[in-house]
C-alpha cells in the first residue's frame, strides 16, 4: 500500500499512461487504496492538467486521453532506458529524422537519469550495432548532448577540432544550431577567434566543454541554419544541379527524400520532378534515390546518370541477374 500521496499520484499516473482503460477496482487494488481514494487522486491529476477520462459502468474505468498541452511524463526504469537507448542510437549515427529536438530531449533525459540507469543505457548501447544507411561517421552521443545543451542555454562552447586536412585546433564558439544531413551532424556557430560564422562536422569534434559563459544570440547571415550549412558546403566543393523525375505524386516523394534536397513539383498526374543542388558525392545520391522505393529517371547531371547505371548493374549482379 502506498500511503504517501505524491508517490501514489506518480504511480497512478504511470499506470494511466499505458494506452488502455483501467477499471477503478483494478487501480484501487494496484495502489492498495479504496476506490474513493482513487477518485480523489484522479481529481488531483485533472487539477494538474492531466486529461483523465472516466467511463460509466458497473465498475467504471479511467484512461488518459490526448490534451491540448503535454504535462510532465512519468516513465518507469525500463521505459526510460528504452527511450534513452533509442535516442542515443539515432543521434550517434545521424539517422534521418533525428534532429536537434531529439538530441535536446536526450540531453534532458540523461540529465535526470539515476546513475544506475545511465550505466544500463551505456551497457546496452555498447552491445548494440545499428544498421544505418550512408557512410556517415559514428559520433559519441555525449558530444551531441553537450552541444545541444549549450545551444538551448545560449552558452559558449569550447572544443578541440580536427579539420579535413588533419590540422588540430582549439575553438571557442557561440553555438547556434545542430543540423543533421541524414549522414552527418554539423554545428553552426559563431567562431569567436575567427570573428565569423563557421560550420563544424561533429564527428571531428572532441573534448566539448560548456564554459558556463552566456551570450546574446547573433543574427545568422541566412534565414536558417540548414540553409547556411548548405551554402557553406557548396562554397567549399564542386556541386551538381540534379534533375530527377519520379513516377509518383509530389507529396509521396516529399515524404521519402530529405527536406534539404528541396520540394518535388508535380509535372503531371502521378509524376513529379525534383531539382536540387548537391555536392560531389554523386554515388551517395544514387543510393539515396534508390532508397525512396519509387521509380525514377535521372536527367542531369551525367555523372549521376552514370552512378545510377553502375549501381543498378552492381545490384543486378549481386542478385544473380545477367550472369557473371
Amino acid at each position: 500500500m502506498t500511503t504517501d500521496t505524491p508517490a501514489r499520484l506518480l504511480q497512478l499516473l504511470s499506470l494511466l499512461q499505458t494506452p488502455r482503460e483501467w477499471p477503478g477496482g483494478e487501480l484501487a487494488d494496484r495502489l492498495g487504496v479504496s476506490r474513493r481514494t482513487v477518485r480523489r487522486d484522479i481529481d488531483r491529476l485533472r487539477e494538474l492538467g492531466y486529461p483523465v477520462q472516466a467511463t460509466l459502468g458497473a465498475d467504471g474505468g479511467y484512461r488518459l486521453v490526448a490534451g491540448k498541452a503535454m504535462p510532465p511524463l512519468v516513465l518507469d526504469d525500463e521505459e526510460a532506458v528504452a527511450i534513452a537507448v533509442g535516442l542515443r542510437a539515432g543521434a550517434g549515427h545521424a539517422v534521418e529524422g533525428v534532429d536537434e529536438a531529439s538530441v535536446r530531449a536526450l540531453a534532458k533525459l540523461e540529465q535526470v537519469l539515476p546513475s544506475r540507469l545511465r550505466h544500463r543505457v551505456s551497457t546496452l548501447q555498447a552491445a548494440t550495432t545499428p544498421l544505418t544507411s550512408g557512410d556517415g561517421a559514428s559520433i559519441a552521443p555525449e558530444t551531441l548532448t553537450v552541444m545541444a545543451s549549450t545551444v538551448a542555454g545560449r552558452e559558449r562552447l569550447r572544443f578541440a577540432y580536427r579539420a579535413k586536412d588533419g590540422v588540430d585546433s582549439r575553438r571557442v564558439v557561440e553555438p547556434y544550431r545542430l543540423v543533421s544531413t541524414g549522414r552527418r551532424w554539423y554545428l553552426v556557430a559563431y567562431d569567436l577567434d575567427r570573428d565569423d560564422w563557421r560550420t563544424f562536422r561533429v564527428d571531428r569534434v572532441s573534448e566539448p566543454f560548456a564554459t558556463g559563459a552566456r551570450f546574446a544570440p547573433r543574427e545568422l547571415p541566412t534565414g536558417s541554419a540548414a540553409e547556411y550549412l548548405r551554402q557553406s558546403m557548396y562554397q567549399r566543393q564542386e556541386t551538381y544541379e540534379v534533375v530527377v523525375t519520379f513516377a509518383a505524386d509530389a507529396d509521396v516523394v516529399a515524404a521519402k527524400v530529405p527536406g534539404w534536397l528541396g520540394v518535388p513539383e508535380p509535372v503531371g498526374e502521378g509524376r513529379c520532378r525534383l531539382r536540387a543542388t548537391v555536392g560531389d558525392a554523386v554515388e551517395w545520391m544514387a543510393v539515396r534515390l534508390a532508397l525512396t522505393g519509387v521509380e525514377f529517371t535521372v536527367h542531369e547531371p551525367e555523372e549521376l546518370v552514370s552512378a545510377v547505371r553502375e549501381l543498378g548493374g552492381r545490384l543486378s549482379r549481386a542478385g544473380g541477374v545477367g550472369g557473371g
